[in-house]
């Protein structure tokens, strides 16, 4: 296969507007004559407003649906202008078929899964970014192919977090894509999405564009992988939420497939595996700073590291005991699992004594409630919202005592090397005057 291919991978942050896309193809000039799959999510907080879209169509609000639809074509427009002198009319075509078959579907009754709903709403960020920031690239003199990812990347029925098909998708991209990038130099897809057998779009789960370019890299046994971030690489801890953090020069997949799975934003969790089982070389860079080094995940980066903490808010605890006080035994947890499962709650920790169980999960829509319905009948429930689940890695004394500070913690846990709690904001007292 193509062992000279690079998967770069934009996200949101880097789309977000005109002086954004044009730095992104400023950075792609920089490796003209490679041949390059381009991954891109939606442009800034489109994603966010397309969930807006959605719950109004769900909510029975289909007016307000199309004025926000409207409002995202709108921005989508000016951005383009900023862009071109004139604008090609495939480009405005292009985009009007994307709009309107979105608006079309809001005067349709919603369907029985609001998951469905979301994904053939939500998708529309994606297909609108790789069509400008392809035109945009064509536009500078970067031969660049266009492809739709759904012709790609093959999911299961699972909508909001499809299930790779791999040996369909790998069929798919081996087919398709040589050809094209002996073509031209570059391609330009989508992350996020995928499609069933059934031709319905699915999403990969929210942030999923990192795990749409590991998909391609596997794929096409790719040289390497970039993600191109607003941060100088993988940090010991998110920077909007702590001071002295510091970056990590080298990272093994292991330990990624680990800060990833407990929470840490900056690399999608699904990513790691599939560049593992290849030994593809992962690349975490700064579009800001495009020539410095970032972070490489790779097998041989050693296991010496510093403590390294991840952040989950909008957690829920949810306690658990059996309505005839009895111990819960493995039958019981096997129930309480089928009914995690149905309601796809996504857990991040757990914990049983005796006579209870506690699970902690995303507090995601309505999956909580769902699930307390129903274990109702022989289970009695309890749930603690508006959590943050704090991770230490490699943890210390001195790193937890801080994390502690301000802070109930609701519950807690301990591996060699992982430090889990589960803690909400308590006020501070004062004695009254």
């Amino acid at each position: 296969m193509l062992q000279q291919t690079k998967v770069f991978k934009f996200g949101g942050a880097s789309l977000r507007d005109a002086d954004a896309i044009r730095n992104v193809g400023t950075i792609l000039q920089k490796f003209a004559g490679q041949k390059i799959v381009i991954v891109v999510s939606a442009m800034g907080k489109t994603t966010n407003a397309l969930e807006e879209v959605a719950n109004s169509y769900w909510q029975g609000d289909p007016d307000t649906a199309k004025k926000k639809l409207a409002e995202i074509h709108e921005s989508a427009t000016v951005i383009i202008n900023e862009l071109f002198a004139q604008v090609p009319e495939s480009l405005t075509a292009s985009l009007n078929d994307l709009f309107v078959s979105v608006e079309w579907a809001l005067d349709e009754a919603p369907n029985e899964e609001y998951d469905f709903d979301y994904d053939q709403i939500v998708s529309l960020g994606e297909l609108v970014s790789s069509h400008i920031v392809a035109a945009y690239l064509n536009r500078i003199g970067l031969a660049t192919n266009w492809v739709d990812a759904r012709d790609i990347i093959q999911t299961d029925n699972t909508y909001r977090e499809g299930w790779v098909k791999w040996p369909e998708t790998l069929a798919r991209a081996q087919q398709q894509l040589p050809g094209l990038l002996d073509e031209k130099d570059f391609i330009l897809t989508q992350g996020f999405i995928g499609n069933t057998s059934e031709n319905y779009t699915t999403t990969l789960g929210r942030e999923g564009s990192d795990y749409s370019a590991a998909i391609f890299s596997y794929c096409l046994d790719a040289e390497s992988m970039s993600i191109w971030k607003d941060v100088p690489g993988v940090l010991t801890a998110d920077p909007r939420l702590f001071e002295n953090v510091s970056k990590i020069d080298r990272l093994s997949y292991k330990e990624a497939i680990e800060m990833t799975y407990y929470g840490a934003k900056v690399i999608h969790p699904k990513t790691i595996k599939p560049l593992q089982n290849k030994s593809i070389p992962l690349h975490v860079r700064s579009f800001i700073d495009p020539d410095a080094p970032g972070t490489l995940v790779t097998d041989d980066a050693g296991d010496a590291y510093p403590p390294m903490v991840a952040v989950e808010k909008e957690q829920a605890l949810i306690n658990i005991s059996t309505r005839d006080f009895s111990f819960v035994a493995e039958h019981h947890i096997k129930e309480l699992f089928e009914h995690i499962t149905t309601t796809r709650l996504q857990v991040n920790m757990m914990q049983n004594t005796a006579i209870s169980f506690n699970v902690v999960v995303n507090d995601i829509d309505d999956r909580v409630e769902r699930f307390c319905t129903l274990v109702n009948e022989h289970f009695k429930t309890s749930v603690d919202r508006d959590l943050e689940l704090i991770t230490v890695r490699h943890y210390t004394t001195e790193v937890v005592e801080s994390m502690r500070r301000g802070k109930v913690n609701m519950l807690e846990g301990r591996l060699p090397l992982t430090l889990q709690m589960v803690v909400k904001d308590v006020p501070v007292m004062r004695r009254k005057e």
